[in-house]
């Protein structure tokens, strides 16, 4: 039973992460949930960190790299460490996708301020910054929320019907 559950967290890992490189509207993106996933149901913590960054770093060797990597992956390390807490609980998974879609959030567009010499180092480049990436919010977290409900919903499915079946056959 414990095989099949990681081949399928895996895969389903897997798949999220191909929907990264199809066209979709800005930011509405895997990242989050893979992350949170992967800590979720990847026992082996080595795995479960490996598994999100060696996918984002393959969709980004075909996307292409930029200036915020280190953020980002820094994120996404914190996110599996967060999905840790979630285990398999509907409820937590839900209120650790919006807490990450706040803060990845908050933190890429501080990076953004203070690296990108776009924005004036002040509270106004600030506001400016933060205001110009509300969109891009809008899009992240109704991604962070439909790929989380996709792959946490998928997994309590399979555990309430898939691998309940598979023990009874044991």
């Amino acid at each position: 039973m414990f095989q099949s559950r990681v081949s399928v967290a895996i895969l389903m890992v897997i798949a999220t992460v191909i929907s990264r490189i199809l066209p979709h509207p800005p930011n509405f993106t895997p990242i989050l949930a893979v992350s949170l996933f992967s800590g979720a149901y990847l026992t082996d913590r080595r795995l479960a960190l490996f598994v999100p960054i060696l996918a984002m770093f393959v969709s980004d060797f075909f996307i292409g790299f930029h200036d915020l990597m280190p953020v980002v992956y820094g994120f996404m390390i914190v996110a599996v460490l967060f999905g840790k807490q979630i285990g398999s609980s509907l409820t937590k998974s839900f209120a650790f996708t919006v807490a990450g879609s706040v803060v990845f959030f908050i933190l890429t567009n501080l990076a953004v301020w203070a690296t990108s010499g776009m924005y004036t180092l002040d509270v106004s480049g600030l506001v400016t910054c933060f205001t110009l990436a509300i969109p891009f919010f809008q899009n992240s977290i109704a991604g962070d929320l439909v790929y989380s409900g996709i792959l946490f919903g998928s997994m309590a499915f399979l555990n309430r019907t898939v691998f309940v079946t598979a023990k009874q056959n044991v």
